[in-house]
């Protein structure tokens, strides 16, 4: 057996702490990137609720997010890090950089798939006296869903590669491994086994992602 250089307990905390950044991350993210989609898709010069400010002003937030690398914008925010979790370092620090990356990330995913649902349904929808909130729930996300669940997977392969970004702020996680223990300390073994780790990591990931968009798309 090959020896990693490092006692299993830390590669098994490693990998927990990696999981536990991308799924909460991923689920507060996807929370706020559904509300900010909806709200494009509504406001947007198409939309049921059409108001150019609110459409201008979110789609601008959106993109100067979108287009700052996640190194640095995790060191930019350092101060509103502090602010709310109290540390600028650490696993639970790490959540406020990530949210923020991924949150507008998965937003324009959800955008166009919810842009992509026929406009008939919608009409058909305002027909039958739906309210706006109707109109989102049971017909728009229903009717997106195989996709939004693409976008989802993506956005969580997206994830993994910015939690081990992470471990520069010293996130801990499979990638602060593979940079303190592997890279920094000329560990070969190690960093192959970190980058195995993370690719059995997005396989299973996009293999459930297509298997619950599959069933979705064929109910």
């Amino acid at each position: 057996m090959i020896d990693l250089g490092v006692p299993n307990e830390q590669i098994l905390l490693a990998a927990q702490q990696t999981i536990y950044m991308v799924f909460v991350s991923l689920v507060i993210g996807t929370i706020i990137a559904v509300i900010m989609a909806v709200t494009l898709v509504l406001t947007n010069s198409d939309g049921i609720l059409k108001n150019k400010y609110i459409f201008n002003v979110l789609n601008t937030v959106i993109n100067i997010i979108r287009s700052i690398p996640f190194i640095i914008l995790m060191v930019f925010i350092l101060p509103l890090t502090k602010m709310i979790v109290g540390t600028r370092i650490g696993t639970t620090a790490a959540l406020v950089p990530l949210i923020i990356f991924i949150a507008p990330y998965l937003t324009r995913l959800f955008e166009n798939s919810i842009l992509d649902v026929s406009k008939g349904i919608v009409e058909a929808a305002q027909a039958m006296g739906a309210s706006y909130f109707e109109i989102v729930w049971y017909f728009l996300l229903p009717e997106a869903k195989s996709s939004l669940i693409l976008s989802v997977t993506t956005g969580t392969i997206g994830l993994i590669g910015a939690t081990a970004m992470a471990g520069a702020i010293g996130a801990g996680g499979v990638g602060d491994l593979a940079l303190t223990y592997g890279y920094e300390r000329m560990n070969t073994p190690l960093m192959m086994f970190t980058v195995v780790i993370l690719v059995i990591f997005v396989q299973i990931i996009q293999s459930i992602g297509n298997h619950f968009a599959f069933k979705t798309r064929n109910h």
